[in-house]
């Protein structure tokens, strides 16, 4: 078993047998030749190789194998698990798949040294593969340079992606991809460039998204393609299937199964169950365009229409009234945030300074916590409506503690670098902003928590905010609050964004909030959702609360024309 910290640095997360039997069973349903080569460039122990050969012998279909890892041990582990194979038929190799790619103007070659170079360029029939899970900044700068200076590759991504490359390059023409990665490239900014390569470049027959499902030990949810090697004009008949822990309180009946791969392997869609554990089971016709880094849409019939209701009914997009903010960023929160200040004596920073702070842990949808004990030194003011740092001379205190840490502080280079202060915030925002009502929630946060604030509070990095600049703004900030708590909004985040984290956790990111649909402003069921958060935000009485929380349910599917029977079940 792999340690958390191998895990980590090196992305080996071997394939439980139930998920490489899995795969590769649905690789096999889309061959059609009697004699195969298969590729598994990060074959570790070589779990891939053992049940795709067992699927093959199975199907009669002949075959040939080559594996390819950094790790000798693995490779022998893998060997002798393949004994039952005629070993002319297997190859196994010891080497950085990656380390063998040599970028060309107009294409990507792949060279494998043993006793002599072997062009591996449009060699393989099917490659299959479980890539390592790291991000390239992990792998240390000189490396990450390396592979975005051979694959062309810009801002931060997973090593995944540069598989995928090599991969499809080592494929003939009409070969077969299957692969196990993450699912983050289907639903992020950063996956664009990875959809737009994968749809350029497949035949998409099958994604599976297998969400929060925990079948194995990476610290990602993941996700397994399906494609044909060849270039399209228009987008395939690709099939989704996408299954998730169902934590939003349905309580009709579950189809209890015997194992997660029992529920992906049936016909049906709907909700199951797995040792009293909830799943939910969606899938359909995948929607996407080629050469495009658009998401790619994966809902049922029913879902694409209640979503399409939604989006035909919304007036206007929050980011068509604001802009979604991220909190204060310090790189050294430690240095900065605190609960303990009164514990310093001597050290305690001028209260001048100190600041109460709004973080993830200290709120909820309709309040915050009674007391604001975490407070940020902040080393910022406004002087004629622009931001300045102050004079820290005249903080005698605050300087003395901020000497304490001046080796930490002054170790952040990218502040020095910029001109700054030693001591300033990297991210501090505009002072004159605060004092203004804002809303704010969570970055993670597994039910939607937007917080209503008109205390002047700073706003932590875990969090991000939306702020009023003028008093028209005010009743937006309370309907866009209404909309985003209701069981409504989070539906259509979670189908639209298809961004959760295990235990049902999602991530709020501007991206995704700034596209939530509103209603009219000025209609009257806007103004009565408005009446409902103001009387939600101003009692903490739980029986008041629930009653206006059903009340704002009703409303704003009415405001949406859907029916809130079905939010509310």
């Amino acid at each position: 078993m792999l340690s958390k910290e191998q895990i980590k640095i090196t992305g080996a997360t071997f394939t439980p047998k139930g998920l490489a039997d899995f795969l590769a069973s649905r690789i096999v349903k889309h061959i059609n030749y009697e004699k195969i080569n298969v590729l598994d460039p990060a074959c570790g122990e070589g779990e891939l190789l053992l049940s795709l050969g067992q699927k093959l012998s199975d199907a009669g279909i002949r075959f040939s194998m080559t594996g390819y890892d950094e790790n000798n041990q693995y490779l022998s582990t893998a060997k002798e698990r393949m004994i039952a194979y005629s070993p002319h038929l297997l190859d196994f190799v010891q080497g950085d798949f990656l380390n063998a790619v040599d970028l060309r103007e107009d294409q990507i070659s792949l060279n494998f040294f043993k006793s002599e170079k072997k062009y591996l360029n449009n060699t393989y029939d099917v490659v299959i593969a479980n890539p390592p899970y790291v991000r390239t900044q992990i792998l240390g700068t000189l490396q990450a340079q390396e592979l975005a200076k051979k694959f062309k590759l810009k801002g931060r991504v997973d090593l995944y992606y540069p598989f995928l490359m090599a991969m499809t390059e080592s494929l003939k023409e009409g070969g077969i991809l299957g692969v196990i990665t993450s699912n983050r490239y289907l639903s992020t900014k950063s996956g664009e460039s990875v959809r737009k390569y994968l749809s350029e470049n497949f035949e998409i027959l099958e994604l599976i998204d297998l969400g929060d499902t925990k079948l194995f030990e990476a610290a990602v949810l993941p996700a397994i393609f399906i494609g044909r090697k060849q270039k399209l004009q228009i987008p395939s008949s690709a099939n989704f299937i996408k299954i998730y822990e169902e934590l939003n309180g349905y309580q009709g009946v579950r189809i209890p199964m015997g194992s997660i791969y029992d529920i992906l392997e049936c016909d049906q869609s709907g909700y199951f169950s797995v040792n009293e554990k909830p799943f939910k089971k969606s899938s359909g016709s995948l929607k996407y365009e080629i050469a495009s880094g658009v998401c790619w849409e994966m809902l049922s019939d029913s879902e694409s229409e209640w979503v399409s209701k939604i989006d035909r009914t919304a007036s206007n997009r929050i980011e068509d009234f604001f802009k979604v903010k991220v909190g204060i960023k310090s790189t050294a929160d430690k240095v900065f945030i605190s609960e303990k200040w009164e514990e310093l004596d001597g050290l305690k920073p001028e209260d001048e300074l100190l600041k109460e702070l709004i973080s993830q842990e200290n709120i909820t949808a309709w309040c915050a916590s009674d007391n604001f004990d975490l407070k940020v030194l902040y080393p910022h003011i406004s002087v004629n409506g622009k931001k300045q740092t102050v004079d820290i001379d005249k903080y005698p205190n605050a300087k003395n503690y901020l000497l304490t840490h001046e080796a930490k502080l002054r170790s952040r280079n990218y502040l020095i670098e910029a001109g700054r202060q030693w001591f300033e915030m990297w991210v501090p925002h505009n002072p004159d902003l605060w004092k203004n009502p804002k809303l704010v929630f969570p970055d993670i946060s597994s039910v939607p928590r937007f917080y209503f604030d008109t205390g002047g509070r700073i706003v932590n990095g875990n969090c991000y905010w939306i702020v009023a600049q003028s008093k028209n703004d005010i009743d937006k900030l309370l309907l866009i609050q209404g909309i985003s708590n209701s069981k409504l909004m989070t539906r259509y985040h979670d189908l639209v964004f298809k961004n959760k984290l295990y235990s049902g956790r999602r991530r709020y990111f501007t991206q995704y909030v700034e596209k939530y649909p509103l209603p009219k402003f000025d209609s009257n069921v806007s103004r009565e959702i408005i009446s409902l958060v103001k009387q939600l935000n101003e009692t903490s009485d739980k029986d008041l609360v629930s009653k206006f929380e059903e009340m704002l349910e009703i409303k704003v599917a009415e405001a949406f024309g859907v029916d809130p029977i079905f939010i509310l079940d």
